[in-house]
């Protein structure tokens, strides 16, 4: 009868981890070892808004002008440093990333990244902060100076 109760224990605690981890993931995008986001697209009439590395990222896409627009904030107590943004198109194709700007503690800019095709019916974006990928002395900080601060080019991979 003992071992009974054992083998009945055993079995209550195994199913109660399992209902803890399976409650405890979510829906949200996982991040890649770039840094890149994977996972949740949106579609052309969501929002995004969420919290990276302290910059928070607002972003809708306005299909009369076909562009992608919005803010990024600083939310901490620090200057963020190198603070850029990037959409990434169901298409395969990226807008961005922004000129690198720093940012002081609670300060606010504009974003605005034009997409110069339609193809697409979701996306995903998401601040960059600090020396990366897209920071100093990259092609893209090139094609930033050229196109006057603002993306209105698609490219078809950013990682070369």
């Amino acid at each position: 009868m003992n071992q009974l109760h054992i083998i009945r224990t055993a079995i209550v605690f195994v199913f109660t981890i399992s209902v803890i981890v399976g409650c405890s993931r979510t829906d949200k995008p996982s991040i890649g070892e770039e840094g890149e986001e994977s996972g949740t697209e949106l579609a052309l009439n969501e929002t995004y808004d969420q919290v990276r590395n302290g910059a928070r990222l607002i972003l809708t896409y306005d299909a009369q002008s076909n562009a992608f627009k919005g803010t990024v904030e600083n939310t901490t107590s620090e200057t963020l440093k190198q603070v850029r943004v990037e959409v990434h198109l169901s298409n395969g194709k990226e807008l961005g990333p922004t000129p690198a700007a720093d940012l002081a503690p609670a300060q606010k800019r504009d974003v605005q990244l034009i997409a110069t095709s339609t193809d697409f019916d979701g996306w995903t974006a998401h601040p960059e902060v600090g020396e990366g990928e897209h920071s100093s002395g990259g092609e893209h900080d090139k094609e930033d100076s050229e196109h006057g601060g603002e993306h209105d080019t698609e490219e078809e991979d950013e990682h070369h």
